[in-house]
C-alpha cells in the first residue's frame, strides 16, 4: 500500500511545519514500508541542512506553506513546492553558500527534486573556502528520529490532516485489520482498511474517468453498504466533494422525495450520483430535473479504468457537505472541511477514552451526520471496530441492535431518544433471553429531545442484562459543529434537573421545583462543550445570562463550520461576532448544559413559553395515539396578540365514538401537563405528520400541511407521482434542449464573426510599421468584435493607471484573456506571451506586429533568459502586460505566481498594478470550443511600488511585491465569488432552474 511516512521533528513547533523523512535516511524500502538505519552518519547531517535550506526558502516564497504539506526529498520543485526559474537560482545560490561548494550550472535545469541536489552536493567540488563558514542549520537530527519513533508507534494518527491521511495511515500500518462489520439478512461481510483503500481507488478512477474535477461535488445515495464507505473516500481521493442524500423508502412519498432531492443537489451543483441499480429511474430523474448533473454511477459499472491521478487536497478542503432539513427550495448545506471533521473526532476520542479494542455498534443512517461522522469516522481515526447494520434491520427488529451489542462485545453505541423507547415497547424478555450488555461503557442519547422518562426506564429495564446506568449518557450536537458539541461525564448516571414550571415559563429561570411538584418541568443535563470548543448563552441583546438563566446556545471551536454552502444569506444568520448560533435554547447549572427546546418550535402563548415536545411525549402514551407521530405547533391569533397552541396527534382510530374519546383524552393529558388545555386538537390520518429523513418532526412542514387544507388528504398514487415527476423530467429536457440550440446558434455566429473579422484585421496589423498604430487599430476591432456578438465588457479603474512605464498584472483563466485585453486597453503595451505560441504562425505574426515578447516558462535555463529580457524591457521604459500566473487550469482560484516579473520591477523600480478579468472562464472554459454568453468585466486595483529598503536584497523585495500581489487579487477575487453568492441567494432557489455548468 506503499511506503510508510515517518516525520522528522525537523521545524519547529511555532510553524507547524514537518519535514518528510527520505529514503536516503531510512534507507531502502520494502513493499511493506519497513525502514533500513542509514549506513553513514554524515547522510543524516547533510540531509537534514538539505532540507533545511529548502524549506527556509519554501517558506519565504509561500507565507502559508506552514499547512499546505510537507517537503520531502522526493518534492518536485516546480510542482510541490512552488520553485520557478529565478527560486531556482536562489536556492542553488544558498546552497552553495551553506556547503561550501560549487554546483554546476546545468544542475538549474536538471534538478527536479530535493533528491538530485542532494546528489550534486555529494559529488560537488569545494569552494576555496572555510566549509564550517556554511549557513546556519542548528538541527538536532537524534531529536528528528526520536519524533518519527513516537507518531509510528502512536495509537491514533494525531498529525493526519485530512481523512485520506487518516486512512493512509492505518493502512500502512495494519491494511488487513478489519475495520467495519456490516451484518446483512445473509451473514456478516467484512471490511478491511486495504479494502477501503482499493475501493476508494476504484471509485476514484470512475469519477476521473467520467471527467470528474477536483472541488466538484458528487451526490452517494446509497442505503447501509459496503459500497458506501469505499465510495466515501473514492470521492475524496479524487479531490471531489461527498453530498450524501438517503435512498427513497416510499413509493407514496416518491414525488416529495425527488423534488427534495433535486432542490438539494441543484444547490450542491452536483456532477454525479452514486447509487444502486435499483434506484436507477429516481436517479434518472434527478438527472433530468438537476442542470449539471449528468453522470449516474452504479456498482455494476465495472469497466476498467486508467489508474487514479493524484489530487492534492489539504486540511481546508471540503470532505462533505450535510444538508439539514428544510423544505424543498430551501435547502441548506453545512460544509464541513477535513480540519473541521478531524477537530470533532479527535475531540470525541479524548472524551470518551477510546480505544483501537473498542467496538462501536449502530444502525445509524450513513447519510446522517450521527452515523457517517459520530459512528463511523470516529472509529476510523481511533482504529476500533465498527459493526454497522441497516436502520431498517433495526426498525424490523430492535432487538438485532441490542444482540450485536452482546454478539461483538460493543462497548459504544449511540441512538435518538426514539431508539430507546422503540427498544421499551418492542423487545421482550424471549427476544433477549441471555443477553449481556456489561461490556457496553457508553449509550449516547442525542439528535432528537432528550426524554428523562425514557433514560430512566431504558436503565431499569435492561439492568439485569448487564447495563450499567451510567453507560447512558445524553449528548447534544449539530451539523454546524461537526456532530458532536457537548458531551456528559462517563463517571456517574444521567443527571435531571427538575424546575419549576411557572416560574421558568414566565421569567425563564430554571428553579428547582418543590418535592412532588406535579405540573414540574424534566430536562436532562448533557454535559460540557467538547475539548478545544466554547458554549455561551445569551439573552435577546446578545448578553451572556448568568447561572440557571434560560438562554440561547451559541457555540465557536474548531469543528465549527464555516457557513452553508452558496447559501451567504442563512450563513450571515448563522454568525454573529465570531460565534455561531445553535437554534436552541438552554440554561447551566452546576457545570452543565441542559437543552430545553428549538427556538423556531417554542410556542408563546399569554407570554409563556410552551415546549412542544413535552406535549408530544405525553400525547405519544395515549391508547390509540401513533407514538412518535404527535406535533404540537403555535398558530398566530391576531385577535389576542398571541398564539393559540394547536396539537395534531395521528391516529388510525375511524369510529366517531371511539375518536371523540380520544379528543377528550388528549384534552386532559395536556391540561395535565401544562395546567391549561390546548385549543385546538386535530386528529390525522397516519402520514399526515412530516418527518426528516432522520425521523424527526418537521413541525413547521406539518403546520403548513394542517394550514393549507391539506391533512387527511390520501396521496397520490405512486404512478400519478411518477407520471408527475416524468412530465417535468420531460419538460425540463426540452428547456434544456431549446438552451442548447440557442447555445449551438449564438456559438456559431460567434466564430464566424471572429473569422470574417481575422481575415481583415490580421493582414492590416501585419502590414502596420509600428506597435503602437498595430495596437490602436486592435484594439478597435476587437471592441468591434464584441459589440458584433453581443459581448459586454466593462472596464472599471482606467484613472488609476500611473502615468509613467509599469506593469500590468492580469489573472489567467481562459484563451479569451488576450483578446478582452486588447479591447479594454487603450494605450500600447508590450505582451508578455508565451513561447510555444511561436509555432502558429497567424498568432506569431499577430503578436510580434503588437510588440508582444515571447518567453520560456519550461526550461529552466530559458526561463532565466526570459527573465532577464523582461528585466531589459523594463529598464527601456516599457508598460508590460504579464499573466504572472503563466497558465491557466479549467477549475476556479488563483495559481501562484512566477517571481521574474517582480524581480524585473524592482530593478526598474516599476509600479505593478493588479487587474482582475472576471467572466472569461463561463465565455470559453478551458478545452471549450462552443462559448457563452457571458458578461466580462476588468477591473483596475490601485498600483501597487517596489520597496527595495537599505539590507534587503532585490530577491526579498521581489518576493514581498509578488506577495502583496497575489493578496491583492485573491481578495479582490474573493470579493468578487461573494458578490456573486449574494446576487445569486436573492434568486430562487428552484430546482428546475437553468445554470451554466462552467459558472
Amino acid at each position: 500500500m506503499g511506503s510508510a511516512r515517518r516525520q522528522v521533528g525537523i521545524a519547529s513547533a511555532a510553524d507547524g511545519f514537518a519535514v518528510e523523512q527520505s529514503p536516503v535516511l531510512r534507507g531502502t524500502l520494502g513493499s511493506e514500508g519497513v525502514s533500513v538505519p542509514p549506513e553513514r552518519p554524515d547522510d543524516l547531517d547533510q540531509f537534514s541542512r538539505l532540507l533545511e535550506v529548502v524549506r527556509t526558502l519554501h517558506l519565504e516564497l509561500n507565507r502559508d506553506a506552514a499547512r499546505t504539506g510537507t517537503v520531502a526529498l522526493d518534492s518536485a520543485l516546480d510542482r510541490d513546492l512552488g520553485f520557478d526559474s529565478l527560486a531556482r537560482v536562489e536556492l542553488l545560490l544558498r546552497l552553495e553558500r551553506a556547503f561550501g561548494v560549487s554546483l554546476p550550472e546545468a544542475l538549474l535545469e536538471q534538478a527536479q527534486t530535493p533528491r538530485d541536489l542532494l546528489v550534486a552536493l555529494q559529488a560537488a567540488a569545494p569552494l576555496q573556502r572555510d566549509a564550517t563558514q556554511a549557513g546556519p542549520h542548528g538541527l538536532d537530527p537524534k531529536a528528528g528520529l526520536q519524533g518519527a519513533a513516537a507518531a509510528a508507534t502512536s495509537d491514533v494518527p494525531d498529525q493526519a490532516a485530512t481523512l485520506l491521511d487518516v486512512l493512509r495511515w492505518h493502512v500502512q500500518r495494519h491494511p488487513e485489520r478489519t475495520q467495519i462489520v456490516l451484518l446483512t439478512e445473509e451473514g456478516e461481510q467484512r471490511v478491511s482498511y486495504a479494502d477501503l483503500w482499493r475501493g476508494a481507488q476504484h471509485t476514484a478512477q470512475q469519477l476521473q474517468a467520467m471527467g470528474v474535477r477536483p472541488r466538484q461535488t458528487v451526490a452517494i445515495m446509497l442505503p447501509t453498504c459496503a459500497d458506501y464507505f469505499t465510495r466515501y473516500f473514492g470521492i475524496l481521493l479524487a479531490g471531489a466533494i461527498p453530498v450524501p442524500i438517503y435512498p427513497p423508502a416510499r413509493l407514496s412519498q416518491i414525488e416529495d422525495h425527488v423534488r427534495r432531492h433535486a432542490g438539494i443537489l441543484a444547490n450542491a451543483q452536483a456532477v454525479a450520483l452514486i447509487t444502486v441499480p435499483e434506484a436507477l429511474p429516481v436517479a434518472h430523474l434527478l438527472e433530468a430535473l438537476v442542470p449539471g448533473l449528468h453522470r449516474v454511477i452504479t456498482e455494476a459499472d465495472q469497466r476498467p479504468r486508467p489508474p487514479a491521478l493524484p489530487v492534492a487536497v489539504a486540511a481546508d478542503d471540503i470532505a462533505f457537505i450535510q444538508y439539514t432539513s428544510g423544505s424543498t427550495g430551501d435547502p441548506k448545506g453545512v460544509v464541513l472541511t477535513h480540519a473541521n471533521l478531524l477537530a470533532n473526532v479527535r475531540a470525541i476520542h479524548a472524551v470518551l477514552q477510546l480505544t483501537p479494542d473498542d467496538v462501536f455498534v449502530s444502525w445509524l443512517p450513513l447519510y446522517h451526520d450521527m452515523g457517517l461522522i459520530g459512528a463511523w469516522l470516529s472509529s476510523l481515526y481511533t482504529g476500533n471496530r465498527l459493526v454497522v447494520m441497516s436502520p431498517l434491520a433495526f426498525l424490523r427488529r430492535p432487538q438485532s441492535w441490542l444482540k450485536a451489542i452482546h454478539r461483538f462485545g460493543g462497548t459504544h453505541t449511540a441512538a435518538p431518544n426514539f431508539a430507546y423507547e422503540l427498544c421499551l415497547r418492542h423487545v421482550t424478555d424471549a427476544d433477549i433471553t441471555g443477553l449481556d450488555l456489561h461490556t457496553l461503557r457508553l449509550a449516547a442519547n442525542g439528535a432528537e429531545p432528550v426524554n428523562p422518562d425514557t433514560i430512566a426506564r431504558f436503565s431499569e429495564r435492561f439492568a439485569p442484562y448487564g447495563l450499567r446506568p451510567e453507560a447512558m449518557t445524553p449528548v447534544y450536537g449539530l451539523a454546524e459543529n461537526s456532530v458532536a458539541l457537548l458531551l456528559s461525564s462517563l463517571q456517574h448516571a444521567p443527571v435531571i434537573d427538575t424546575i419549576d414550571r411557572a416560574v421558568f415559563e414566565q421569567t425563564h429561570h430554571a428553579q428547582p421545583a418543590a418535592a412532588n411538584d406535579p405540573h414540574a418541568l424534566h430536562f436532562v443535563a448533557c454535559g460540557q462543550a467538547i475539548p478545544g470548543h466554547r458554549v455561551r448563552l445569551v439573552d435577546d441583546l446578545g448578553e451572556e445570562v448568568a447561572e440557571r438563566v434560560e438562554g440561547r446556545l451559541e457555540f465557536q471551536g474548531p469543528s465549527a463550520t464555516s457557513g452553508y454552502y452558496r447559501r451567504p444569506d442563512e450563513t450571515r444568520k448563522l454568525l454573529h461576532d465570531g460565534w455561531l448560533d445553535s437554534g436552541d435554547r438552554a440554561y447551566r447549572a452546576g457545570g452543565e448544559i441542559y437543552i430545553t427546546g428549538r427556538v423556531k418550535d417554542i410556542i408563546i402563548r399569554g407570554g409563556c413559553n410552551i415546549y412542544p415536545h413535552e406535549v408530544e411525549l405525553a400525547v405519544g402514551e395515549l391508547p390509540g395515539v401513533r407514538k412518535g407521530c404527535v406535533v404540537a405547533f403555535g398558530v398566530t391569533d391576531t385577535a389576542r396578540g398571541t398564539e393559540r397552541l394547536v396539537v395534531l396527534a395521528e391516529t388510525r382510530e375511524t369510529d366517531a365514538a371511539v375518536r371523540a374519546h380520544l379528543h377528550d383524552a388528549i384534552l386532559r393529558i395536556v391540561t395535565e401537563v401544562l395546567s391549561e388545555p390546548p385549543d385546538e386538537v386535530v386528529l390525522a390520518p397516519p402520514y399526515t405528520v412530516r418527518k426528516t429523513s432522520s425521523g424527526k418532526l418537521r413541525r413547521a412542514a406539518t403546520r403548513q400541511v394542517w394550514a393549507s387544507g391539506g391533512m387527511g388528504a390520501s396521496a397520490p398514487a405512486a404512478w400519478r407521482q411518477f407520471a408527475r415527476l416524468v412530465q417535468s423530467a420531460l419538460a425540463a429536457r426540452l428547456r434544456h434542449g431549446a438552451e442548447h440550440i440557442v447555445h449551438g446558434l449564438y456559438a456559431l455566429w460567434w466564430w464566424l464573426v471572429l473569422g470574417a473579422m481575422m481575415l481583415i484585421v490580421w493582414p492590416i496589423t501585419a502590414l502596420l510599421p509600428r506597435p503602437a498604430w498595430a495596437w490602436r487599430f486592435a484594439h478597435h476591432a476587437t471592441r468591434l468584435f464584441l459589440l458584433l456578438v453581443g459581448q459586454r465588457l466593462q472596464v472599471q479603474g482606467r484613472e488609476v493607471l500611473p502615468q509613467r512605464p509599469h506593469m500590468l498584472l492580469v489573472n489567467h483563466s481562459s484563451d479569451l484573456d488576450g483578446l478582452m485585453l486588447l479591447a479594454a486597453l487603450r494605450g500600447p503595451y508590450r505582451f508578455i506571451a508565451k513561447n510555444e505560441l511561436l509555432s502558429n504562425p497567424v498568432a506569431r505574426v499577430f503578436l510580434r506586429h503588437l510588440g508582444a515578447e515571447f518567453i520560456e516558462r519550461f526550461d529552466a535555463r530559458g526561463s532565466v533568459a526570459s527573465a532577464q529580457r523582461i528585466s531589459a524591457l523594463a529598464a527601456q521604459g516599457a508598460s508590460l502586460c504579464i499573466f504572472p500566473e503563466g497558465t491557466f487550469r479549467r477549475d476556479p482560484g488563483l495559481l501562484g505566481f512566477h517571481l521574474g516579473p517582480f524581480e524585473a520591477a524592482v530593478k526598474a523600480d516599476m509600479p505593478v498594478v493588479p487587474v482582475i478579468l472576471r467572466g472569461t472562464r463561463t465565455v470559453l472554459p478551458d478545452g471549450a470550443h462552443l462559448p457563452h454568453w457571458h458578461s466580462v468585466r476588468l477591473t483596475i486595483g490601485a498600483p501597487l511600488h517596489p520597496r527595495l529598503e537599505a539590507g534587503t536584497s532585490a530577491f526579498d523585495a521581489a518576493v514581498q511585491l509578488r506577495d502583496a500581489a497575489h493578496a491583492a487579487m485573491q481578495q479582490a477575487l474573493q470579493a468578487s465569488a461573494e458578490a456573486r453568492r449574494n446576487s445569486h441567494s436573492a434568486r430562487p432557489s428552484l430546482a428546475l432552474r437553468q445554470r451554466s455548468p462552467h459558472t
